[in-house]
């Protein structure tokens, strides 16, 4: 988010006003929306050292205290309104109802706000930018669609259908990785147990052979005198080290973009990235042109559901040539992001004016090749596991027995 400063116009006098935004586009739109008067100028400018400091402070408590909203819930609520709205029942009512409703707490309260802003007389889209970060920049754009054409709850149940399809995305890529993920913390916790409690009792017969040992065993010894002597260290380090990286990562983007370009280029994780991304960011995109929104517009709302920073600079730049008046084909083929398959569709259907269908037709393709990585997901790591399997039973295998075998040839030699 950047600072912005607005001078506007109020009762024949000048004043400054101050608030965060995503770009100027987005910061003319705010403002419009925030302050009564004539707005002047809008210009980025450093934020102040003291809103810094009480940024960073609300930011570190509201992450203690802040509930998020479940997916489910939100997607529920969204139906609910979609169901009523085309019922009849006024927005209002409808909000109410489902403010009463929810078992959200959070989504309680901004549905309860949100119907107070309602009665005041403010349009649904204009009460939902107080709460742009809780319900997302998708249902914003959805919901001002709805309102500029006339068919609110079709946008609503258009956009309940995106939110289902995202979050049954999420789900799938977790299902996946739930299977490795299981394997790999009980391989961890057998090979700590058999370190902790299995190798001392060896240990103590190591040490009355008075003989050189094996590579493998001095591993297995200086394992076990790690756990044992610095386990807990070791494991205090180890959360306090993620937990250091992740809010590095969440409160700099330099570090953020430095490790997704650095995951982009990890096996497996890359294509798992690239496809998740464009699938989302396809399925949105689709959707947005479809109901007729400008190809610029649609691109910078879609853009906003990107996360990986190095896709996210790529596809900033599409909306940078589109927005000078360059074709989509052409932003979308010097980007390098996507096939020349892709590029050639996009470029067919510019020519020939069905853009919206080709765009579902890349978007339908992007969910294909995710599903696809995501059902092959387990056989492509369950090599990498059985590698990392047999490393650990090896060295154990290899720690203990060796300095046995060595034994035994040397009482041998001795009996000869």
């Amino acid at each position: 988010m950047k600072y912005f400063k607005a001078v506007v116009l109020k009762q024949g006098k000048k004043q400054e006003f101050g608030f965060y935004a995503d770009n100027k586009t987005e910061a003319n739109k705010i403002a419009k929306v925030k302050f009564n008067g004539i707005i002047i100028r809008i210009l980025e400018a450093d934020e102040p050292f003291d809103i810094k400091i009480k940024r960073l402070k609300e930011e570190f408590l509201g992450n203690i205290k802040k509930k998020k909203i479940k997916q489910d819930a939100l997607i529920a609520a969204i139906r609910q309104l979609a169901v009523m709205t085309n019922a009849g029942i006024s927005i209002n009512d409808s909000l109410q109802e489902i403010a009463n409703s929810t078992q959200d707490e959070n989504l309680q309260k901004i549905f309860s706000k949100l119907a107070e802003d309602i009665n005041a007389g403010h349009s649904l889209s204009n009460a939902m930018e107080n709460f742009r970060f809780e319900l997302g920049n998708l249902t914003l754009a959805m919901v001002n669609l709805g309102e500029r054409t006339g068919n609110l709850d079709e946008a609503l149940y258009s956009l309940a259908d995106m939110l289902e399809e995202i979050r049954a995305n999420i789900i799938k890529f977790k299902k996946a990785m739930a299977y490795p993920r299981n394997v790999m913390i009980a391989m961890a916790i057998a090979f700590t147990i058999l370190i902790s409690y299995v190798v001392p009792k060896f240990k103590e017969m190591f040490d009355k052979l008075h003989v050189e040992l094996p590579l493998p065993t001095k591993i297995l010894l200086f394992l076990e005198h790690l756990f044992n002597t610095y386990g807990l260290y070791v494991l205090a380090g180890l959360f306090i080290s993620i937990a250091l990286f992740r809010y590095i990562i969440h409160h700099s983007e330099d570090v953020r973009f430095k490790w997704h370009q650095f995951l982009l280029k990890t096996y497996l994780i890359k294509d798992l990235l690239m496809y998740s991304t464009l699938s989302r960011f396809t399925l949105v995109f689709s959707a947005l042109v479809h109901a007729g929104i400008p190809i610029a517009e649609a691109l910078d709302t879609s853009i906003k559901m990107v996360d990986v920073l190095p896709l996210k600079q790529k596809l900033l730049a599409v909306r940078a040539a589109v927005e000078k008046g360059d074709t989509l084909y052409n932003g979308l083929d010097n980007s390098g992001l996507f096939e020349n398959m892709i590029v050639q569709m996009v470029r067919a259907g510019e020519d020939s004016g069905t853009l919206d269908a080709m765009v579902q037709k890349v978007s339908e393709y992007y969910k294909m090749r995710f599903d696809a990585i995501i059902d092959g997901l387990s056989e492509a790591i369950e090599p990498i596991m059985l590698l990392i399997i047999a490393a650990m039973v090896l060295l154990l295998a290899l720690g203990i027995f060796l300095p046995m075998w060595d034994m035994g040839n040397a009482v041998q030699k001795g009996m000869h």
